[in-house]
């Protein structure tokens, strides 16, 4: 196991259903991705913004998918986020994990948000998925998945929780309590990333993308509203002090 993993956010904007102008954004909001990092994590639907119109989404492992492949070919890194994909004669939206080598697996959200009628145009997942990386164990999750914490809930298999979301600045209090439960309850570190800017039905997204610690203390975070990038590295020693002083997973139900 690699003694620290060093995680990347992308906090950016996506215009509503312009995939290569979103991609040529983020290409050169990545040319201040610092050398070392293990992970880069993208938003929910990072190359179209959060949107249901199906003419706008891609065949699984499509354009999107390759410029993933791209990036985490050029820097050297895992990369995740999820796209809006048809595939099988079905729509999904899927949370891609992209190796160096170009290997990938995926995962397919679980919990669909109903108040934007989400359930209606996908299908929802039904697959826990955990990948490996540089010795570390990950959980891939995506936003609206924050609030069952029965689909995240730490079976001793992981080290670090991962959310790709598109969350509104209107629920902003319940992104941040949340994501400091999940920390604080799978004794994990936690990398969540979040879009700004607004969405195409105009509501606004703050970010508050952020890297949490197993006792949910913020180890980094960027400023409201802004694009950029949040560098953290996780400390493998840290996480197994604690895990070793505090035993919980011993107790869960489910094991």
């Amino acid at each position: 196991m690699k003694s620290e993993l060093t995680i990347t956010l992308l906090q950016a904007d996506s215009k509503a259903c312009e995939r290569q102008a979103n991609l040529a954004h983020y290409t050169e909001l990545l040319t201040g991705l610092a050398e070392g990092t293990d992970v880069l994590l993208l938003p929910e639907m990072f190359p179209t913004g959060f949107q249901m119109d199906a003419a706008y989404f891609e065949p699984h492992r499509g354009e999107a998918f390759t410029w993933m492949q791209a990036v985490a070919k050029q820097y050297d890194c895992a990369v995740g986020g999820s796209i809006a994909v048809q595939d099988g004669g079905h729509n999904y939206n899927r949370f891609y994990w992209v190796e160096p080598s170009g290997a990938s697996v995926h995962y397919d959200k679980r919990n669909l948000f109903l108040l934007a009628s989400e359930e209606k145009v996908f299908t929802a997942g039904s697959e826990r998925v955990v990948v490996h990386h540089r010795g570390w164990r990950l959980m891939l999750q995506t936003c609206f998945d924050l609030r069952f914490p029965e689909t995240g809930r730490s079976r001793g298999d992981y080290d670090v929780l991962l959310y790709t979301a598109s969350w509104p600045a209107a629920r902003d209090f319940a992104w941040q309590a949340l994501l400091t439960a999940r920390a604080i309850e799978n004794q994990c570190y936690l990398a969540a990333v979040n879009r700004v800017g607004q969405d195409g039905k105009g509501f606004p997204h703050v970010g508050h993308s952020v890297v949490l610690d197993f006792l949910g203390q913020p180890m980094g975070g960027l400023p409201d509203g802004a694009e950029g990038l949040l560098r953290v590295s996780c400390s493998a020693e840290r996480l197994g002090k604690l895990r070793a002083s505090f035993p919980l997973f011993p107790h869960a139900e489910g094991r």
